[in-house]
């Protein structure tokens, strides 16, 4: 509890998530102000977050604004759950190996991890159940996490005797003054915070593994080992983490997609250039005509770009050299510089320029399904995932100060739609840029503008948004959407961005009502973000059990004998006619192995025609994972299916009557 006696007669003002306000004096705890509402909240609270910044439950608060106490199920309680937990691992690994180095342990988006130098001793996965065992030790002390500060001499003085390199280095990044630490028991780390109230809040612990991991990124210091873990305030939560993990590794992208056929990586080709299979160019192709049909009803219009560009078009539009770490080194043609194209953007940019354009036709929306390349470590690459040649369903959209608002709405209104349509459920976020960086490009007033915009459109379509600063582009703020798959895993995807920094870049006008020059407004936008990304999501998300309208083979014909091949080649001809991706099973094999076959392959419907199919002219149906749906009329059947795929109907959808699902 904080010290009253140091409490001012200065009050301050919090508004709550449901809108009402209290007053407190200064130094006011976000524990006390829990309490105050409630004593279970008091009790079950874990951080507590003001004006966007989370603080320390017993933290004496100095300033008002929008405040959240935040129990487990909000983000900003687990981002200090998890913070705690990395310093315990610390705490564990110190305690059992006294002469290792430590580098940062920062919470990530399910659990944490630190980086450790273990000097010459090898430590890996078979080490972790000992460091597992002393952290719940550690945790059953209760002991409480507590702030104090050092001047910057002081920090330096107290690393240098404990011969921290890697904490040395971070000193020497921070600005003179005041540098806080957190300890708990024995155990003192550099840090900013939050953390939870006492280590007595964690119940479950679980160490997951092991990898190298240079000291900031850099592959030319030191490999140090990356310790991988995740704690919960409850066991029953750990063990339904566990579950998930392992419904995970049978979902794997990187497993089910060569499998399925969807997509293959060749050494001689190259790491991380994925090479589309037949199966998944289907799959690719059905997702871009969903896509494309979507856009040409809202007046997109589609271009198509060079996969490389003069190194000028970059150096004009900031990508070269701003992004030069993570792009192809530049080649030289004619005593000219060219680069693989990082973005497409700057192509859509000369597009637009190349003929003068009136107020009157604006906006103009110009699309392109753009394959871009971006160097990314070896170490970094995973499946479809992160690779270094990806296609993005990249759109631009030229438009004036005043039809911007609705052009960011028909924005988000499409990426809803799209995520939607594969039952993703949707979290916003608005990311503006940070004050104190310097690496933002244009004006500040029209940052603000953008800004206000951005955030006057959510508002207007009653948005359950938060706002993330210092996650801008460096040339605007943008509207992230992170979506959530089945196994309630987030990925951000889709992103809405204002720009009004290209356009004075390149110098783009249109005449307005006035006969004057005046520079558009840019939105970017791209629903999918890249479709390499989003199949690997759509694999996971549907382990491998595409919906019909997607699934690259929608039914196998099976005839029981030989003398029904002709049969099932009538109903293959009939189907493929009304577009439904269908093959027949002609092999001399039994049965069961055909229909084996099909269900390990995923095909959606397998058709199994005979004696009593051929004389009534029906087909009998049996559906994957379900079993004998039953015996229909053919040429309803087709009616069926035909409509299941036009109405883009979910694997766990109950439309069609219930009949095919």
């Amino acid at each position: 509890m904080s010290d009253q006696s140091n409490k001012t007669d200065i009050k301050l003002i919090f508004t709550f998530p449901d809108g009402s306000e209290k007053t407190f004096a200064t130094g006011v705890t976000g524990y006390e102000i829990a309490k105050s509402i409630s004593g279970r909240l008091a009790r079950e609270a874990l951080s507590v977050t003001v004006a966007d910044t989370i603080y320390d439950l017993h933290r004496p608060l100095t300033s008002g604004g929008r405040i959240a106490i935040n129990t487990w199920d909000d983000e900003d309680a687990k981002y200090a759950f998890w913070h705690s937990s990395a310093h315990i691992l610390a705490e564990a690994v110190e305690a059992l190996y006294p002469d290792v180095k430590l580098g940062i342990g920062p919470p990530v988006e399910q659990g944490f991890y630190y980086d450790i130098d273990f000097g010459d001793r090898q430590v890996g996965n078979e080490d972790l159940p000992k460091i597992e065992d002393k952290m719940q030790e550690l945790v059953r002390q209760k002991n409480r996490f507590e702030r104090f500060e050092l001047s910057k001499s002081e920090a330096i003085g107290y690393y240098k005797k404990k011969n921290d390199p890697y904490k040395l280095d971070l000193l020497e990044g921070l600005e003179d003054g005041t540098i806080s630490f957190y300890k708990q028991g024995n155990f003192t780390d550099l840090c900013r915070g939050p953390h939870i109230p006492d280590t007595g809040r964690i119940k479950a612990i679980k160490l997951l593994n092991t990898a190298g991991a240079y000291w900031r990124g850099d592959n030319t210091s030191k490999q140090l080992t990356r310790i991988y873990g995740i704690t919960f305030p409850k066991k029953s939560m750990l063990d339904a983490f566990l579950n998930q993990m392992e419904e995970a590794k049978k979902r794997d992208h990187k497993k089910l997609g060569p499998q399925l056929g969807i997509y293959m990586i060749d050494r001689m080709v190259g790491s991380g250039l994925p090479m589309w299979l037949p199966n998944g160019t289907i799959l690719r192709r059905a997702l871009e005509s969903f896509l494309r049909e979507e856009q040409l009803r809202r007046g997109y219009q589609e271009v198509i770009t060079p996969h490389i560009g003069n190194l000028e078009l970059y150096k004009t539009s900031g990508h070269y050299p701003y992004y030069q770490d993570s792009q192809f080194a530049p080649m030289e043609v004619d005593d000219e510089g060219y680069l693989l194209k990082p973005m497409n953007c700057p192509h859509h940019h000369r597009i637009y320029d190349h003929e003068m354009r009136s107020y009157r036709d604006l906006p103009v929306r110009l699309a392109e399904f753009g394959t871009v390349y971006r160097y990314e470590q070896s170490g970094e690459l995973n499946g479809l995932s992160r690779v270094r040649g990806f296609t993005q369903d990249d759109a631009h959209i030229y438009c004036t100060n005043d039809q911007l608002k609705d052009e960011i709405k028909n924005c988000i209104d499409l990426t809803r739609y799209v995520f939607s349509t594969f039952n993703m459920p949707v979290d916003i976020r608005l990311s503006f840029r940070d004050e104190n960086d310097e690496k933002y490009g244009g004006e500040r007033e029209l940052w603000d503008r953008a800004q206000q915009e951005i955030r006057e459109a959510a508002d207007e379509m009653d948005l359950d948004y938060k706002i993330d600063k210092g996650e801008a582009s460096f040339y605007g703020p943008k509207i992230d959407f992170v979506i959530q798959d089945a196994l309630g895993r987030k990925w951000q995807l889709g992103t809405v961005q204002v720009d009004y920094v290209m356009p004075e870049r390149f110098d783009l006008t249109y005449i307005g009502s006035d006969n004057q020059k005046h520079r558009p407004v840019i939105i970017h936008r791209a629903p999918f973000g890249s479709l390499e990304r989003f199949t690997s999501i759509l694999i996971e998300h549907f382990a491998g059990y595409f919906p019909l309208w997607l699934s690259p083979q929608q039914a196998v014909i099976i005839p029981v004998s030989d003398q029904f091949n002709e049969l099932a080649e009538s109903y293959r001809q009939q189907l493929s006619e009304v577009g439904i991706r269908v093959k027949t099973d002609l092999r001399s094999e039994q049965i069961g192995a055909k229909i084996r076959n099909a269900e390990t392959n995923k095909i959606p419907f397998m058709l199994i025609v005979g004696e009593k199919e051929l004389e009534n002219q029906t087909v009998s149906v049996r559906k994957h994972k379900k079993g004998d749906i039953g015996s229909f009329n053919f040429s309803k059947f087709i009616s069926i299916i035909k409509k299941e795929v036009d109405d883009k109907v979910l694997p766990d959808d109950k439309q069609v009557n219930g009949i095919l699902s």
